[in-house]
């Protein structure tokens, strides 16, 4: 193992509370948030749906937690989700959409993740007993699988307008909206007009320790918070996490985009290696690479690890780094040289 400073790229999850971040925990003020007394938490779900244009939010312990609450209340056993394959809600969430909610999966093929209009018209179930009921469109912006990729709005719109003709909602999964915000330039409620419910992460790409927030209409989470209780989700003084949630959106938000300026180093660095065969187009903070077919990710990442530069595996032949608040441009100095290197 290398005895070099590490080099934390695996995920944006890995960040540390910020000095200030820590000052706003520790002096919040907390009560019993089952009770909904936690008068910090109160503050963080009205804030965050202010922010999107929604009349309620919930504060989860996780996007995984807020995504299957969603589902859960929006669609009945036996129904229909559709979504792209590489959806976190079909792939990274342990089977939860038939698990927790007896719903089936209607697995699309977009672009990098993205799926159009035209697709989910083609894939509506007809009006058949011997068909699931298509009840439910999960969107995921940025997408993690498809390396940060976000939408066009104007297509979300068009979607929207498919989901309201059949009557079937539509969720956005929105892990890291706001690293797809700051390159739009679009605002949380063009956003908050399109989706029925919507999921925001905050322990990514705005550093907090833990936590996300699942936002919709009043009546939508009043369900969502029964669900969230019977799931075991109910908290009591969290109102020490939600200040650091407080915190990030007020502060965090406009310097993602110098984790992208760095992810687009890193991916220039890559393209350059001759053991990669290619770079997905870094549009955000995620850098997936392909490598030569003879060389596998899991070999690969331990010879990173070898010169103190941690990444995740992302699949037989592909590797990935995600960029943060707590990777600075001195990291970025420092991952140069090492890359450079002769890494296998």
């Amino acid at each position: 193992m290398s005895q070099l400073r590490p080099l934390e790229l695996r995920s944006d999850t890995f960040t540390k509370p910020t000095p200030a971040m820590l000052e706003a925990m520790f002096s919040a003020e907390v009560g019993d948030d089952v009770f909904e007394e936690d008068y910090t938490v109160k503050k963080l779900e009205s804030k965050a749906a202010e922010m999107f244009g929604y009349e309620a939010g919930l504060f989860c312990t996780s996007g995984t937690m807020t995504n299957q609450i969603a589902i859960n209340v929006h669609v009945n056993q036996g129904d229909e989700v559709i979504c792209d394959a590489l959806s976190h809600v079909y792939l990274y969430e342990g089977g939860g959409i038939a698990s927790n909610s007896s719903a089936s999966v209607n697995l699309l093929h977009g672009n990098r993740g993205r799926i159009t209009a035209k697709q989910i018209i083609d894939v509506i179930q007809p009006d058949n007993l011997h068909h699931p009921v298509s009840r439910l469109v999960s969107l995921e912006n940025t997408v993690n699988k498809g390396g940060g990729a976000y939408y066009d709005i104007q297509e979300i719109a068009k979607i929207k307008e498919v989901c309201t003709a059949h009557n079937m909602a539509l969720h956005l999964d929105g892990a890291r909206i706001f690293n797809a915000l700051v390159e739009t330039k679009e605002s949380p409620k063009q956003y908050g007009e399109l989706f029925d419910s919507m999921s925001i992460c905050l322990s990514k790409g705005l550093g907090i320790p833990v936590g996300s927030v699942l936002l919709g209409t009043k009546d939508f989470i009043k369900k969502a918070r029964r669900v969230r209780k019977r799931w075991g989700g109910g908290w009591r003084q969290a109102g020490y996490l939600a200040a650091a949630g407080i915190y990030a959106l007020d502060n965090h938000v406009d310097r993602l985009t110098e984790d992208h300026q760095r992810a687009r180093a890193i991916g220039a660095l890559m393209s350059k290696k001759s053991e990669v065969l290619e770079v997905l187009p870094v549009d955000t903070n995620i850098v997936i690479f392909t490598l030569d077919n003879g060389i596998l990710s899991s070999d690969y990442v331990k010879k990173l690890a070898d010169v103190g530069i941690k990444a995740a595996t992302f699949g037989k032949h592909q590797v990935r780094f995600v960029t943060h608040l707590d990777f600075t441009d001195q990291d970025l100095e420092e991952f140069s040289v090492r890359i450079k290197k002769d890494i296998l």
